[in-house]
């Protein structure tokens, strides 16, 4: 701080001072919201999940198809499901893993748009501050991530949670591998309560016309890891009591759409970025409407009264439209 003069150098080193707060206060669970106004009657978005392998596993084809939809689509911005970096996160903001799975993967003009991430348990698993730090912005001005925050637009409110912190194995089981529980640990259990109250009073809050979280792992699925049961037991009664429409996750490495048994809430797993799996699903798992064990990606339109997704394969081709509309009401 003392190298900047008392000039515009000063303030963008309050300005950078301000930022590096925001990101640390993420930590805390607090949801920072951010207003993303969309200048037009309707907002499109991409979605994908489970990519960063440094263009192996076809996530180079998964983006160049991204960016071929993204440059008819015009999305406002791009969703990141979490796990953005295998196998072990970052190792910190000068890992060339950023470069080599980020910035030199996504080079379409088309998406070079604001990307709003969240964290997955592979995340986890490196320097996570590396991922909340102003410093890979500074690398590539398209990158945001926090732990839990809030993207207000005029069209919809999109509520990112911090899901790795709930799943109770990667504290009590964690085999070999080592996770970066800074900011989590040890007051665990406060944490998730600050998380599940926030959330709670942000959806409560809202009068937003459609209202849509995003966390990295499954509430339903009938992929390998299925159910997160901790997020049935502790976020899906929020979702529910506060009328949330779409639940979107990552983990597991696919492609689905699952509709509520109880209520209007659709679930969508958006996760095929990169490495599939195949051959360990049930297709009987109820409510199942669509299941694809291969890789993808996702765009999401949204006006005042309809909502359309639409699942697109590593060819471009498109396997899966869902929609569903609801009665507008004049304010």
């Amino acid at each position: 701080m003392a190298a900047c003069s008392f000039n515009r150098s000063m303030a963008l080193c309050l300005l950078w001072s301000a930022t590096l707060a925001l990101c640390l206060v993420s930590s805390l669970a607090n949801l920072h919201r951010i207003n993303h106004p969309v200048n037009s009657d309707s907002l499109r978005i991409l979605v994908v999940g489970d990519w960063g392998r440094k263009g192996h596993y076809n996530q180079t084809l998964v983006a160049d198809q991204m960016g071929k939809v993204a440059e008819e689509l015009d999305p406002a911005f791009i969703i990141s499901t979490g796990d953005n970096f295998y196998s072990n996160g970052l190792t910190g903001t000068d890992d060339p893993q950023f470069e080599e799975s980020f910035s030199k993967i996504y080079t379409a003009k088309s998406l070079q748009k604001q990307w709003y991430n969240v964290l997955g348990n592979h995340d986890y698993r490196g320097d996570v501050e590396a991922q909340l730090s102003p410093v890979l912005n500074k690398l590539d001005k398209k990158w945001f991530c926090m732990r839990s925050f809030i993207v207000n637009t005029e069209l919809a409110e999109f509520f990112f949670i911090d899901t790795p912190p709930f799943v109770d194995k990667y504290f009590t089981h964690p085999g070999d591998d080592t996770y970066d529980w800074r900011g989590i640990t040890p007051s665990r259990q406060e944490y998730l309560s600050n998380i599940k109250k926030d959330l709670d009073s942000a959806l409560k809050e809202s009068t937003a016309k459609w209202k849509i979280v995003v966390g990295h792992h499954t509430l339903r699925s009938a992929g390998q890891h299925g159910d997160t049961i901790e997020l049935v037991k502790e976020l899906l009664p929020i979702l529910k009591a506060d009328d949330v429409d779409l639940y979107i996750n990552g983990h597991d490495h696919l492609v689905q759409h699952i509709s509520s048994r109880d209520s209007k809430l659709q679930y969508f797993t958006s996760g095929g970025g990169s490495k599939a799996w195949r051959g360990d699903y049930d297709l009987k798992k109820e409510g199942l409407k669509f299941f694809y064990d291969g890789q993808g990606f996702m765009t999401v339109e949204i006006t005042e009264t309809d909502a359309e997704l639409i699942f697109y394969d590593v060819f471009g081709k498109v396997l899966y439209k869902w929609s569903v509309s609801k009665a507008y009401t004049a304010i």
